[in-house]
């Protein structure tokens, strides 16, 4: 995260994430972010960020070899038939959208 970027966040309006976690937990947590120079707050939303964002790309990143690739971009060029499903896919706003 750039200087700006964290700037940028900083300005806007805070709300409160409440946690509970045992003591070797916070410790833990704690050490961590003292030895990478941020406060326990800012270690916490970094790595939470960066969980969130990894979850919602593994839902939109796959890797296929060059076989794969062929049958997949094939399946892509063939016309779909509308339907039901498709309507309600294309529709319905991604989990980040809501």
């Amino acid at each position: 995260m750039t200087v700006s970027s964290r700037r940028a966040e900083t300005a806007l309006p805070r709300e409160t994430i409440n946690l509970r976690a045992s003591a070797e937990q916070k410790a833990l947590i704690d050490r961590a972010a003292s030895h990478l120079g941020k406060t326990r707050t800012e270690f916490m939303l970094d790595s939470a960020r960066e969980a969130a964002e990894n979850a919602l790309l593994d839902q939109r990143l796959f890797l296929l070899n060059d076989s794969q690739y062929a049958q997949f971009t094939a399946c892509l060029d063939e016309p779909v038939e509308p339907n039901e499903a498709l309507k309600k896919l294309l529709t319905t706003p991604s989990p980040w959208e809501r």
